[in-house]
């Protein structure tokens, strides 16, 4: 049991406390809480014998001071009763501004908040009861409170005037019981005045279970890392990271640069072939699409006209699907294909108007899925490898991008980006969903709630069992 000097009583920990630091006991209890943490499962489990009162005032808090201006989430679980939730407060002291979003035992999802110390606490009920995914994002003297039943999109609500200081305290919290927390993220989102392709924070390589959506974090670099395939033995992933292509293995955890010829400014629309021979790239200021030994090499080119964004390989690897704007058509994009071994190529999709992109085969060769502004917003359709047959797939208000198909050919995953983004655009560092979708069609349903958006999962990155797949998160330095 350690014996933390710097909170207000002692409590059991154990395995560490990252990104947290400091576990306290707030109020009375019968006996110290204890937090622990599964490394191996990256899961934290609050236990508490007292009550989670107040805006977050009583109760086993988990917690960081940081500069203002983060966003904390978390999916909690309460296996035995009690109460769990996710707070930011100006201070510690027990009467301080504070807001806390509470799951409660039965179902209740409320918002708890004290806008002014000394004032009274406010308390808003939720319609979304049995939310189990709770987010706060402080904006200023604004909090964004946002929760979801897994599996479906955030609702959210703004609570104004909650003046909290230029340092704050973000925490995990539980109260009468035992209360657990995965995919738990503390992030720094990007600053105002960043800069596309200019301006890069930091990226976390990460995996989920896709029957369960558990991330798991296996790598960080403060800068650019984006757009992982996961290679057909399952061994390792090629990722991009400013602007090269980088062998990550699975194994050691360790980076190793991929030699890509004359071609070192790659971009995140890379993909493997289905034999594991060849990679297909898009690289260059106007980019155009080669392909390169899986090992590394000097790269071949296939498409001497620009811009062209390669994405997938046909099953029987004999051609390439990319997007390209040609003729001087401005932001309208469309399909194409080209041979492997080289020719002409060949235009698939002609909607005028409309940008087609995030082209992949299915790995039975019948279908092509892709991603339209066609009907207005961005949306997941498909069609014949010879560009008939087209069909939507995804009817909703959000914007739906880079369909990416299991290789047992079931399902498929897709990232989801909100209504203030424009259909055209899929802009670095926003809080976006990972969504998936039975392969015929249906309903989607969320995966995971992240933080990032271009180069989070531009390329298919399914693990060969189709039980997994990688993906990038990101933050800034907290």
């Amino acid at each position: 049991m350690d014996s933390l000097s710097s909170a207000p009583c002692s409590v059991s920990t154990h395995c560490g406390l990252a990104p947290f630091s400091h576990v306290a006991d707030f109020g009375a209890v019968a006996a110290p809480g204890e937090a622990f943490f599964d490394l191996v499962q990256q899961e934290f489990t609050l236990r508490s014998e007292g009550p989670l009162g107040g805006a977050g005032d009583t109760g086993l808090l988990l917690w960081r001071q940081v500069r203002g201006g983060c966003l904390l989430q978390a999916l909690t679980a309460l296996p035995a009763g009690g109460t769990a939730g996710l707070v930011v407060r100006g201070d510690l002291e027990p009467l301080g501004p504070a807001l806390a979003v509470v799951r409660q035992a039965g179902g209740a999802t409320t918002i708890r908040v004290r806008r002014t110390a000394g004032g009274p606490v406010e308390e808003i009920r939720l319609a979304d009861d049995s939310a189990e995914m709770l987010q706060l994002e402080q904006r200023g003297s604004d909090i964004v409170v946002s929760v979801a039943k897994f599996g479906e999109l955030y609702t959210r609500h703004v609570c104004h005037g909650v003046t909290l200081g230029a340092e704050v305290v973000f925490g995990l919290m539980a109260g009468d019981g035992e209360a657990r927390f995965r995919n738990v993220r503390l992030v720094r989102p990007a600053p105002a005045d960043f800069r596309p392709y200019h301006d890069y924070i930091g990226s976390e390589l990460e995996l989920i279970d896709a029957a369960t959506g558990r991330r798991t974090i296996v790598h960080h670099e403060d800068d650019s890392l984006q757009a992982p395939n996961w290679t057909p033995d399952g061994a390792a992933l090629i990722c991009n990271r400013n602007g090269r292509l980088w062998r990550f293995d699975l194994a050691s955890r360790t980076m190793a640069l991929l030699d890509t010829g004359d071609q070192v400014k790659n971009n995140n629309d890379h993909a493997i072939s289905f034999d594991g021979r060849l990679l297909g790239i898009s690289s260059g200021d106007v980019s155009r699409v080669y392909t390169v030994p899986i090992g590394g090499g000097q790269p071949k080119l296939l498409t001497p006209e620009g811009p062209s964004y390669f994405h997938s390989w046909s099953p029987d690897d004999k051609y390439l699907i990319f997007t390209a704007a040609r003729g001087g058509c401005g932001p309208l994009m469309n399909l194409y294909r080209v041979p492997a071994a080289g020719g002409p190529e060949e235009r698939l999709t002609n909607t005028p108007g409309a940008l087609d992109d995030g082209s992949e085969y299915s790995p039975d060769g019948r279908w092509i899925y892709f991603n339209s502004t066609r009907t207005g917003r961005m949306q997941i359709w498909r069609m014949r490898p010879d560009g008939t047959g087209q069909e939507q797939l995804t009817f909703d208000d959000t914007n739906n991008w880079f369909p990416h198909i299991t290789p047992d050919n079931q399902s498929i995953v897709f990232i989801t980006y909100g209504t203030d983004i424009a259909p055209e655009d899929h802009p670095f560092y926003k809080q976006v969903y990972f969504r998936t979708l039975p392969l015929d069609g249906g309903t989607p349903r969320v995966l995971a709630y992240v933080y990032g958006g271009q180069g989070s999962m531009n390329v298919n990155s399914w693990a060969p069992d189709s039980r997994r797949f990688a993906f990038v998160s990101n933050s800034a330095v907290i």
